[in-house]
């Protein structure tokens, strides 16, 4: 396959002289005289010219820094480009004379113009690119076991109850240590399928970690499977499908009476209900399907929606395309429970900006989802008290996950729903706001950080350092939206600090990883994802439909992005974690003291009193959900 690269010669023919090897060399130096062609030639001492012309662009430099063993062109894209355009000739030629069947590629470059064809080459080489990395990430994968990961550093993972949306996560029952079930016999040289019963040893999600009846402590041939995979059953399902029972081989001699062994161990003992393989199937059943049409943020603009088309559905997880990406390539991955997406009609409803489509009509096929199928939002009561244009918060950075930020209430929407700008980077036609629910657990009152000893984001180039929240309302004469009307649910979610999961990285939507829970502020986590630093972690909700328990990639076929190794992080310049890099770089502000003075005032439990250097003030609502945390 022709790749622009192919080598040739210095005394290569004419016919083939653009298929030149590029030698490495250095940029073109920014004080280089390149200059148009006029004539004048310099020639050195022998007799050589010492100035040369570009064969493609028809610039003129010195001749020794001019690419390519012949010194033909003035950089590497021109050579690039002569290259590739006499390589399209030569197969567009060969194709007439030879009066072979033409290749896909080749009916692409038939049918277009020049330019067309150029352009048109150029994607198909990019998706042979493509198609390369997704080959390499999938060997890379290969290498990681979520067994082995958990054992060699003896982690712990969240249990599947702890994801209400995912599988079986609100019908896992008893399922612990312990718990018996039937499995493939691994460990037997008979040419057909056989089974015996296991225990298991350790649940890490959806992964199990068991051991053969009759190996007693002997670990040697325990082994990891996803317990909802297909082949694993309760106890009793090989006597009902007649199915047998074989011990496996390296015990084999220890007992005679194997069916009295069994009789003992399992009197009593617990094991899968016998219709858990069902329930396994059911909760993998999605209402979202491809075709259906929904209302997203567009991701370019947080400020508005768009209309998308469901492409895929992976494990309740949608693939949705841009309704106007005409080469089905702009899309936005999120769970069908994402607050991001919504049903046709939504934005007017509360009066939310949204992108009209240039298609007129729908395509076909192409249907409305039904509004019953997203998650539904907390009614709230807008008519008392309420929040207000200009009151300041404290917010989630949806562009920096990593970070919570001084924040401004812009605009008030229907249903509860508002716009929040970050303060000190908003841009000036409101562009970058966001919305969030009122309810939502991304935003929270005035002081949440300082009592909860989490570094609070100042607005950018604002000097007075260390931020201090009752300078800056005075200064900017602003007021603090009510305690009050923020969320106070604190659901007893199960997850503690340390435990495994997979998280999908919200910057770039497409990809889980391996991840750890670092920390917990009430509902609030603090999402670390394996072998990168600590400035790409996340704040995430503890009911996050983009969380998952370990096993899930495995259980749903989804691609799992392993721990980062160094040289990977280092390889990695212009992926998403690079582009979340130059986004965490922005100005944070100061770091805050290891001990920090908070000088918070408890009043009858209720109020509590945030402004430093001003006790007489109160501020409004409700704190007592709010508690100091260690860190």
């Amino acid at each position: 396959m022709f790749d622009g690269y192919d080598s040739c010669s210095e005394d290569t023919s004419s016919s083939s002289s653009s298929e030149e090897s590029e030698e490495e060399v250095a940029p073109l130096p920014s004080n280089l005289p390149i200059i148009k062609n006029n004539g004048q030639v310099y020639t050195y001492p022998d007799g050589k010219s010492g100035m040369a012309t570009c064969e493609m662009c028809g610039m003129v430099g010195v001749r020794d820094a001019f690419y390519s063993k012949t010194k033909r062109f003035c950089s590497v894209s021109c050579s690039r480009s002569y290259s590739s355009n006499s390589k399209k000739a030569s197969i567009l030629a060969r194709l007439q004379v030879t009066g072979k069947p033409p290749t896909k590629k080749a009916k692409v470059l038939q049918k277009q113009p020049l330019v067309a064809k150029l352009a048109a080459y150029a994607q198909y080489q990019a998706t042979l690119q493509n198609q390369a990395k997704t080959k390499a990430a999938a060997v890379s994968m290969e290498g990681f076991s979520w067994g082995n990961y958990i054992n060699s550093n003896s982690f712990i993972a969240a249990p599947v109850t702890c994801f209400k949306h995912a599988p079986m996560g609100t019908c896992w029952g008893d399922i612990s240590e312990n718990v018996r079930v039937e499995v493939p016999n691994t460990d037997c040289s008979l040419p057909t399928k056989v089974f015996w019963i296991a225990g298991i040893v350790k649940l890490a999600g959806y992964n199990a970690l068991l051991r053969y009846e009759g190996f007693e402590n002997d670990s040697s041939l325990d082994f990891w499977c996803n317990i909802c995979g297909s082949d694993i059953h309760p106890v009793g399902w090989c006597a009902a499908s007649g199915k047998p029972l074989v011990p496996p081989r390296t015990i084999q001699h220890k007992y005679t009476n194997w069916k009295a062994f069994l009789v003992k161990r399992l009197t009593g003992a617990k094991t899968l209900p016998p219709d858990f393989s069902q329930k396994v199937s059911e909760s993998m059943q999605y209402p979202f399907k491809p075709c259906m049409r929904v209302e997203v943020v567009d991701k370019r603009h947080l400020c508005r929606t768009r209309v998308a088309v469901v492409e895929s559905v992976i494990g309740g997880r949608l693939r949705l395309v841009y309704e106007e990406s005409e080469d089905r390539t702009d899309d936005f991955w999120c769970h069908m429970h994402s607050p991001l997406i919504h049903h046709i009609g939504w934005s007017r409803s509360i009066g939310h900006r949204f992108k009209r489509s240039d298609i007129t009509k729908k395509q076909d096929g192409h249907f409305d989802t039904p509004p019953h199928l997203f998650a539904k939002v907390k009614e709230v009561d807008q008519s008392g008290e309420w929040f207000k244009e200009g009151m300041k918060l404290e917010a989630i950075d949806p562009l920096n996950l990593s970070t919570i930020c001084v924040a401004t209430i812009r605009k008030v929407l229907a249903d509860g729903f508002l716009m929040i700008g970050i303060d000190g980077s908003e841009a000036a036609d409101g562009s970058d706001w966001f919305c969030y629910h009122a309810t939502s657990p991304s935003i929270f009152p005035v002081g949440f950080c300082e009592i909860n000893m989490i570094e609070l984001t100042p607005p950018r180039g604002y000097t007075k350092l260390p931020f201090k929240w009752f300078d800056y309302l005075r200064e900017t004469g602003s007021i603090a939206a009510p305690v009050k009307l923020f969320n106070k649910d604190v659901p007893n979610h199960g997850f503690r600090v340390g435990m495994k999961l997979e998280a999908v990285d919200l910057m770039e939507p497409r990809l889980i990883c391996v991840a750890t829970v670092t920390r917990i502020i009430h509902r609030l986590l603090r999402i670390h994802f394996d072998g990168w630093e600590e400035e790409y972690d996340q704040w995430v909700d503890c009911e996050s439909p983009d969380l998952y328990p370990v096993g899930w990639c495995q259980l749903t076929g989804y691609q799992l992005q392993p721990p980062a190794s160094q040289s990977s992080r280092e390889s990695q310049s212009g992926s998403s974690k690079q582009k979340k890099k130059a986004k965490s770089q922005q100005y944070k502000g100061h770091k805050k003291m290891t001990t920090l003075q908070l000088k918070e005032e408890l009043i009858d439990g209720e109020d509590y009193n945030f402004l430093q250097g001003a006790s007489d003030q109160e501020s409004n609502g409700s704190a007592n959900f709010y508690i100091k945390q260690e860190p």
